[in-house]
């Protein structure tokens, strides 16, 4: 590993860049709190990826929080880079400008660690085509030894092997601990002048949490070893004290406006409830909370670092954080009289959930969100989101009164055992909720019910079941749309996820090394931004599934024997058994 010279294409970019973009401000940099060290004089130098906009990735708290940290070691510099847009891309392409970071505008290629943040297997493309924009081979073998360390982290890494060619190394779970213990290794070993592959071998047999894909093959059997002390069996990296791991002091103030700008801050990790469908409920674990004057003392000095006019207390299931109504308190006392609101998310219908609206006097009073999930008690027990409808009433009840004028609800289709009854009570239930306003002001409240469909996920218990066919979905939407029109509601709004990514995503997040020349292929072939309507293109992954002897519809129904090897069974998830209980105890439900 050598000490590489910085390309920096500053000029070029304010020249032959910016002016002819729609949104210069997605890559000039230069915002309110951003840090820029001097390259040349750093030991170590990251880059830290996000394979979307700069409006998607500015709004993302792992990366935040990453920056964050890695600037505050001292020879370390941690720059952020993002996915140029379709115009950005087609001059970088023409005028050979390779994909560089916001704040020293210096090309990626040069750096020592580039790490990618993957939240959803549609990104893939994207890390594909941010490698290549950067001048780098998108697969491993074919790197140079003075290319950068390829890391990847975030969802994709605990089911990596679909992208297993494309990454020198996955870090499995909570990166705070671990990004800072590789960097140290990092600057370690290229001290000491080691090779790429001697880190990667030493990371390998260090870190329980770090998989190296190019030390292991895959067979029938599972994950075999093609070097000598490397383990077979992975755990994710948990951050044991939460209470004091880093927060931010001061967030970066977007120039351009991003999906969320506000002061975010983790109030708990993990979440207690086991909705079998969810992996993060079941991948991040244990659970912990931050105290309640930690979070107000960090919520005030975010505030007067960004002025941002809202606060966001984020947790996987906020309305479970032991503390709510001391912090919300204590949260009301310091920023209602400054105007700022709180945001609530991620609520769930509980008794608790009665006394939130009351608690919160400053919340935007807009609209107020729950995941429903299922419209049926009995699809509830399926799923193992014990609520009932009694309590659900009762919670948007006491929203109404307390001032909430709308409703947004979330549902899912496609859950085992589930019946056209289940499907037309979604519609049922959306109406019931709407007419609860009336009790309060006379009138019917607005509601969104947002459906989605079912995408079986790795590392929980509806893994090893196939995903509903696209007729089935096709047959639901159809259902309650007809539903609707009976009922004559004109105050339920329902939008569907589009059926044609459930579909890819399903394929892409439980399969194996098999997939990585799928997705090549899909991205030579001009696979990109699949989560966006300008970049997905169904066909595209038809023919590449095709291509690779496969078809992407029979893999997204695929399913797996209790007892059969699984392509992800090796990556940090929790225990298998435990799993299993949960998927018989859910089957014994379903009948």
């Amino acid at each position: 590993m050598i000490h590489k010279e910085i390309q920096y294409v500053k000029n070029v970019v304010s020249r032959e860049l910016l002016p002819f973009v729609r949104r210069p401000g997605r890559y000039i940099g230069g915002e309110i709190n951003q840090v820029a060290k001097e390259l040349h004089g750093c030991d170590v130098r990251v880059g830290l990826c996000f394979p979307d906009i700069y409006e998607i990735g500015m709004s993302y708290l792992g990366t935040e929080i990453l920056y964050s940290i890695l600037n505050g070691l001292d020879g370390v510099a941690a720059e952020r880079v993002f996915a140029p847009w379709f115009d950005a891309e087609e001059i970088m392409r023409a005028k050979n400008i390779p994909l560089f970071t916001m704040e020293s505008r210096a090309a990626v290629r040069d750096f020592d660690l580039v790490g990618f943040s993957l939240t959803n297997e549609l990104c893939y493309t994207n890390l594909l085509n941010m490698l290549d924009l950067a001048g780098l081979e998108v697969r491993s073998e074919n790197r140079a030894e003075d290319d950068p360390v390829v890391v990847i982290g975030g969802q994709a890494a605990n089911c990596a092997e679909p992208i297993s060619a494309f990454a020198d190394m996955f870090v499995l779970g909570e990166g705070e601990e671990a990004a800072v213990e590789i960097v140290k290794l990092y600057r370690q070993m290229k001290t000491g002048s080691a090779s790429k592959e001697a880190f990667l071998l030493e990371a390998a047999k260090r870190f329980s949490y770090v998989y190296v894909p190019r030390f292991y093959e895959m067979d029938g059997a599972g994950l075999k070893p093609t070097v000598e002390g490397v383990r077979t069996e992975f755990e994710n990296a948990v951050v044991q004290d939460f209470e004091n791991a880093p927060i931010p002091k001061k967030p970066i103030v977007p120039f351009v406006q991003s999906v969320h700008e506000r002061v975010s801050i983790e109030i708990m990790r993990g979440c207690p409830g086991r909705c079998r469908f969810c992996q993060a409920s079941f991948c991040r674990r244990p659970v912990r909370v931050r105290g309640v004057e930690r979070i107000v003392e960090a919520a005030k000095r975010q505030y007067e670092a960004t002025g941002f006019d809202t606060v966001s207390l984020l947790s996987l299931s906020t309305s479970d954080y032991p503390y709510l109504e001391e912090l919300i308190d204590a949260m009301n006392a310091y920023f209602a009289p400054l105007h700022v609101g709180l945001s609530v998310p991620s609520l769930r219908v509980q008794k608790q959930l009665q006394l939130l609206p009351k608690m919160v006097t400053s919340v935007r009073k807009g609209g107020l969100t729950i995941a429903v999930e299922a419209a049926s008690e009995h699809l509830r027990g399926v799923i193992n989101k014990p609520i009932t409808d009694e309590d659900l009433c009762a919670a948007v009840s006491a929203a109404y009164e307390a001032g909430f004028l709308r409703v947004k609800l979330y549902f899912m289709v496609g859950f085992p055992g589930e019946t056209e009854e289940d499907i037309l009570k979604i519609v049922d239930l959306s109406s019931k909720l709407s007419a609860l306003r009336k009790d309060v002001d006379g009138k019917f409240a607005d509601i969104t019910a947002a459906v989605s469909w079912l995408v079986p996920k790795a590392h929980t218990p509806f893994g090893w079941l196939g995903q509903k066919g696209r007729a089935y979905f096709e047959k639901a939407k159809d259902l309650i749309l007809s539903r609707k029109r009976e009922l004559k509601l004109r105050f339920v709004k329902f939008n569907f996820h589009e059926i044609d990514r459930s579909i890819l995503e399903s394929a892409m997040g439980r399969g194996g090394r098999e997939l990585c020349d799928v997705i090549e292929t899909a991205w030579r072939n001009g696979a990109k931004f699949d989560l966006w309507n300008e970049g997905f293109d169904l066909k595209r992954w038809q023919e590449a599934f095709e291509s690779a002897g496969l078809n992407l519809e029979t893999e997204a129904q695929k399913s797996f024997k209790p007892d059969e090897s699984l392509p992800w069974s090796h990556l940090g998830g929790p225990d298998t058994a435990g799993l299993l209980k949960h998927y018989h105890q859910a089957m014994g439900v379903v009948g």
